[in-house]
């Protein structure tokens, strides 16, 4: 498993792509966040990082399935898969070697993200920031960010296009993220009904998370996403 996981770190950085992706992702937020009037935390008068964790998740929708797009893709497309077979791994083994592996550069491009907090917590004039509610935060971002992985992942499985795993990748993060609460808007399920649809978004859980309380039930929420995921996985590629 460890030595799948290495691999997909060496794949990743082997070229300037994997670099430039977590440099664009930093950039992007450092200019939300610091230079363009509308999100600047500079303007708002107190200490919060708000502004971040509202978008730090449409850029991963993005950031996630660039990194995760070649997991499988170019196995099957190099004819390398075959290869990996015959390695003494289980199944299971590669499926959360490729796994941990993406994953473990997604938490590579999060960490500098830290210095958000420690530079408005030195700029704010008395108080600071909740740090519990930052803490919360970014729980909410590591579970969010290892849900898009797993779904990253699994669209990989099934194609030997990049692109199209990328696309797609994409397309039912950014569906399991918005499109649940979204529905849960509609007039005909204003009765009641709207509050647990709503639950089946990410989005959801995320807020919840994200108020500095951990909920279980947001827990098994993001596990149980993982598994489901990881499992259909596996399953694909017991397929093949």
């Amino acid at each position: 498993m460890w030595s799948v996981c290495k691999k997909e770190f060496r794949q990743f950085f082997s070229s300037l792509t994997g670099y430039i992706a977590i440099i664009v992702f930093l950039l992007l937020n450092g200019l939300f966040l610091f230079v363009f009037p509308d999100t600047n935390l500079l303007d708002f008068g107190y200490a919060t990082l708000d502004n971040f964790f509202e978008l730090a998740p449409w850029i991963l929708l993005l950031l996630v399935p660039a990194i995760t797009m070649r997991s499988f893709a170019d196995e099957f497309r190099s004819g390398t898969f075959e290869i990996l077979q015959t390695k003494p791994l289980r199944r299971w083994q590669i499926v959360m070697g490729k796994y941990a592996g993406a994953l473990g550069v997604v938490l590579i491009a999060l960490a500098p993200t830290i210095i958000y907090a420690f530079s408005v917590q030195q700029l704010a004039a008395q108080g600071g920031i909740d740090m519990g509610g930052t803490i919360g935060s970014y729980i909410g971002l590591l579970f969010l960010a290892a849900v898009f992985v797993a779904i990253g992942i699994c669209c990989s499985s099934f194609t030997a296009n990049a692109v199209v795993a990328f696309i797609a990748a994409a397309f039912l993060c950014f569906v399991l993220y918005i499109a649940f609460g979204a529905i849960s808007r509609l007039p005909a399920l204003a009765s009641g009904l709207d509050y647990y649809v709503e639950m089946l978004g990410i989005d959801f859980h995320y807020r919840s998370v994200s108020r500095g309380v951990l909920d279980s039930r947001d827990v098994i929420y993001f596990l149980s996403v993982i598994t489901f995921f990881l499992v259909f996985t596996n399953r694909n590629l017991l397929k093949r």
